[in-house]
């Protein structure tokens, strides 16, 4: 049966209802069975669809049950000899229904036992008393092939009309995809801009920064030892600058860190080694609320050319994300590694490696979600915004990819918490590059 159904009311019920109708007008008009035959055929017509939306699964087998009912009664009562009746054609109507909501073999078996309720009256006693001849045997076999071939043309054209609703609805799927994929490595190539024109602004002002804040060190320290114990205060406050020059530094030398062009040797290696590595640094340093950590790997994983150590600070600063994120209270880590298979803009559909970071803390905000991998974006009072942007070029230098979601949903949907999903793509080793062969690349 097909899952498509009609809807409640539509404009061939209006014309099933007109038919009805002016059978009702004609004779015999007076002859009340034949009525509220009609009566009955017209509110099961109307009311077909609502039937069958509270009755799913039988709906329709009740539906021509109930026709082939009403058509055995009105044959019955609109003839003095009812196989001779002239409303013998309204068979064709649960024939016809039968052919739009079944398959052909299903179509076959309901024509088969509309036509048997028809030829049923032969067994009437008042037909067996009647010499019936040859030719009447023949014009009810030409009746009874017309019911099959009526049958059999509308299901044909049904079931045509399916194939090609369903056709069209698998095109518009792979459109829909296809423009997820185009808008998504669109998305991409702008993000991976404005890293780039960031990074040089970045390196530049670094640069220009770090000299001054040399010469501003320099100068409390030495105003420190000149001082000594004579001034007390002067002394204090030379310390303050010491102190905050090398808080700036250090956040010059992050800004150095994501401006300039990682060094990268991608060997061949079990990527759950890496991860594994990344996760005990974290806990081994971790004061917060005790966090557990559940591990689903999967068997069987393919090699993964990676970068030992940047992977291992992508998924350092990943996971420390997330114990911050679950800060004083605790919670629960999930790591799980599977195969998986995903579209690259430059090399088509790649075999890989994904791996599922997902935390239990507050989650991301919608409106950050988009733009959590760009620079100095941040959902900690205290960060700079620079640690997911270094995560996604290590990423995208690897050839991965990197997104965000909310557990229990999919990568797009609204709504922040609880918890957050680092979705990390990695494409396999190619058969053709052996183990322990390394190859250099620059990421920038």
């Amino acid at each position: 049966m097909t899952e498509n159904k009609r809807p409640t009311m539509n404009w061939m019920d209006v014309l099933w209802l007109v038919f009805l109708l002016g059978l009702a007008l004609l004779p015999p008009f007076w002859e009340w069975h034949k009525q509220v035959t009609l009566l009955v055929f017209g509110i099961v017509q109307f009311t077909e669809g609502w039937i069958i939306g509270r009755v799913p699964r039988r709906g329709e087998i009740y539906i021509v049950l109930i026709k082939i009912g009403l058509a055995t009664v009105l044959v019955k009562h609109t003839g003095e000899i009812s196989i001779n009746s002239s409303y013998w054609p309204i068979y064709f109507l649960p024939v016809v229904t039968a052919a739009e909501y079944f398959g052909p073999w299903a179509t076959l078996s309901w024509t088969t036992l509309a036509s048997a309720a028809y030829c049923a009256y032969l067994f009437d006693p008042e037909i067996r008393e009647l010499e019936i001849p040859a030719e009447s045997y023949g014009l009810l076999a030409i009746r009874v092939l017309f019911f099959f071939l009526a049958s059999m043309l509308v299901n044909r054209f049904v079931v045509e009309n399916r194939r090609q609703t369903q056709r069209y609805q698998a095109l518009a799927e792979t459109l829909a995809e296809t423009n997820r994929r185009l808008e998504q490595a669109q998305a991409e190539a702008r993000r991976s801009e404005r890293l780039a024109a960031l990074g040089q602004l970045s390196a530049g002002l670094a640069h220009e920064i770090r000299n001054p804040l040399g010469v501003i060190k320099g100068s409390a320290e030495m105003l420190t030892q000149k001082l000594g114990a004579s001034n007390p205060l002067a002394t204090e406050l030379a310390g303050y600058i010491s102190t905050e020059t090398n808080r700036l530094s250090a956040l010059v030398t992050r800004f150095l860190d994501f401006a300039r062009p990682l060094h990268a040797d991608l060997t061949p290696q079990d990527i759950t080694a890496v991860l594994d590595r990344a996760l005990n640094d974290v806990a081994q340093f971790w004061r917060g609320a005790p966090v557990q950590v559940v591990k689903d790997y999967s068997a069987g994983l393919p090699l993964v050319p990676l970068d030992e150590s940047l992977c291992e600070q992508a998924f350092v600063n990943i996971v420390q994300n997330a114990y911050d994120a679950m800060g004083t209270g605790g919670g629960s880590l999930r790591v799980q590694v599977r195969k998986a298979r995903a579209s690259n803009r430059n090399a088509g559909n790649l075999d890989g490696v994904e791996v599922r970071i997902e935390d239990t803390g507050p989650g991301i905000p919608s409106e950050l979600r988009e733009q959590i991998f760009n620079p100095f974006v941040t959902t900690k009072k205290s960060g700079v915004g620079l640690g997911l942007s270094i995560v996604s070029k290590i990423i995208d230098g690897h050839q991965g990819s990197i997104r965000v979601e909310t557990p229990g949903n999919r990568a797009g949907d609204s709504g922040q918490g609880p918890g957050a999903r680092f979705v990390i793509f990695f494409p396999a080793a190619s058969d053709k590059v052996a183990v322990g062969q390394t190859a250099h690349l620059v990421i920038s």
